[in-house]
């Protein structure tokens, strides 16, 4: 169990590391919005790579951001059965429910998504906006980000199984939120 825990916890950094970058990414995401909206009204000045820009770093945010809000467990869930299991039974549900439905649902969404990147990088894809951005390394994003998902899946996975067998104790804690 001591080398799978290793692995998980080598998961967890990468993406706590990518959260960070993703945090870093929503400062400079409004930063380019503003910029780009003083800009163009005060100057009368306006280009779509910037446009663009802020597109990329969102797709950035959502896709990789899945990982790491998924490592802090915060991600969204369905409380029906949830919140009437005792800590076990929410262990044995997460685990079930990544080993069965998270991480296959990820691969093969980056399966599916892997020639959608190759077609755009074997072409060279560009924007046909003008002043448009190359397009290849923002595609790569979608079945990388899934791949980072289906990882901290598995890092998941291993810390509820390290739990149910008494190996570690893990804070599942999930807490509903209030609207």
């Amino acid at each position: 169990m001591r080398p799978l825990l290793a692995l998980s916890t080598a998961i967890d950094k990468i993406n706590e590391k990518i959260g960070y970058v993703c945090n870093l990414l929503v400062l400079l995401a409004t930063l380019v919005s503003a910029i780009n909206a003083m800009v163009r009204y005060a100057f009368g000045y306006s280009s779509n790579g910037w446009l663009e820009l802020q597109w990329y770093m969102f797709a950035l945010l959502v896709m990789f951001g899945a990982s790491y809000t998924f490592k802090r467990n915060e991600h969204v869930r369905v409380e029906i059965f949830y919140l009437f299991l005792s800590e076990r039974g929410q262990l044995w549900l997460d685990l079930i429910g990544t080993l069965f439905f998270l991480i296959p649902a990820c691969l093969l969404l980056s399966y599916l998504s892997w020639p959608f990147f190759m077609q755009a990088y074997s072409v060279d894809e560009m924007s046909s906006n003008a002043g448009g951005l190359i397009r290849w390394p923002i595609k790569f994003v979608l079945p990388a980000g899934f791949v980072m998902l289906a990882l901290q899946g598995v890092s998941e996975v291993i810390k509820r199984i390290g739990a149910l067998v008494g190996e570690v104790t893990i804070d599942a804690k999930y807490e509903r939120p209030t609207q």
